[in-house]
């Protein structure tokens, strides 16, 4: 069975990772479906991990059409322990430039029409998510960021990811509302994701790259498509960069987190009271607690 304890889910701009060595193709089939493809198994830097095009490698997938809970369980099927996700955001805060980094540790869910859970169909669990982000997995790649010193990126340690619906950008008024809230970037894609790696005891952590300004900014008409696709072909060349510092350090002192134990203390119903299909289709979550 092939295997990865770290994964990587790859949004807009970063389809596959040319520093990823002996590589092969895994098609896993989940009780959700299938992933929004084939995930990408490969040496890097002599660690075997698991990549995925979160949009599918010909961004074919809009973001609500996106399968979160098949790619998150096709990720614990293949023993993902910390999961980074890099994503291309909007930029609330006139520090956070195109090209920079953010590393965020909060979260506000405004999306609509996705599910944004394993459970139900008989068992009930609450998760925590107070602290949305691993924290440990987030200071490991904020400082695989930092010691690169990239040229035109400043890094920003924290700050509050708003995800929309999509696929349409922000109105101005939602932009500036956003604002209002303290918000510091603005994605499609990081919910549900987030929650669902929680609850299959996975650490999770965003590498967030900015591509423009959201359309709050009054400079905002002055930037082109052409300026923002330029700008997600350096995110992610950047964010492989990244990626492979992070996955060495990872490596080298992989830490403990609080997520790999989440569901301990958040199944409320008895296992044994769970319907026999559930519990089957959710064995994989499951089974260390049966």
């Amino acid at each position: 069975m092939a295997h990865a304890k770290i994964g990587i889910i790859g949004g807009s701009g970063l389809y596959k990772m040319e520093a990823l060595k002996d590589v092969e193709e895994v098609t896993i089939d989940t009780p959700f479906g299938p992933p929004s493809d084939a995930i990408i198994l490969g040496t890097l830097d002599n660690t075997r991990v698991a990549f995925l095009a979160r949009h599918g490698r010909n961004h074919t997938l809009l973001p609500t059409e996106l399968p979160f809970r098949a790619n998150i369980y096709a990720m614990k099927s293949l023993g993902v322990e910390y999961l980074i996700s890099a994503s291309a955001v909007g930029s609330l805060r006139e520090e956070v430039k195109p090209l920079d980094m953010v590393v965020p540790d909060q979260f506000i869910d405004r999306t609509k029409n996705r599910i944004s859970t394993f459970f139900g169909e008989g068992i009930v669990a609450h998760i925590t998510f107070g602290e949305p982000i691993c924290t440990k997995l987030a200071a490991v790649l904020a400082d695989a960021v930092e010691s690169l010193q990239l040229p035109d990126v400043s890094l920003h340690r924290g700050g509050t990811y708003v995800c929309m619906e999509g696929p349409a950008f922000s109105t101005k008024a939602e932009s500036h509302l956003y604002r209002s809230w303290d918000a510091t970037i603005i994605g499609m894609t990081n919910l549900p994701e987030a929650k669902l790696a929680r609850e299959a005891e996975i650490a999770y952590a965003t590498l967030a790259l900015a591509t423009d300004y959201d359309c709050w900014h009054p400079d905002h008409d002055s930037v082109t498509v052409e300026m923002v696709v330029a700008n997600l072909h350096r995110n992610a060349t950047n964010a492989q960069k990244v990626i492979q510092e992070t996955v060495r350090r990872l490596t080298e002192n992989p830490p403990e987190s609080s997520a790999h134990s989440a569901l301990k203390y958040a199944i409320l119903t008895p296992l044994d009271k769970v319907p026999a299909a559930t519990k089957q289709k959710l064995e994989l979550l499951l089974k260390k607690y049966l």
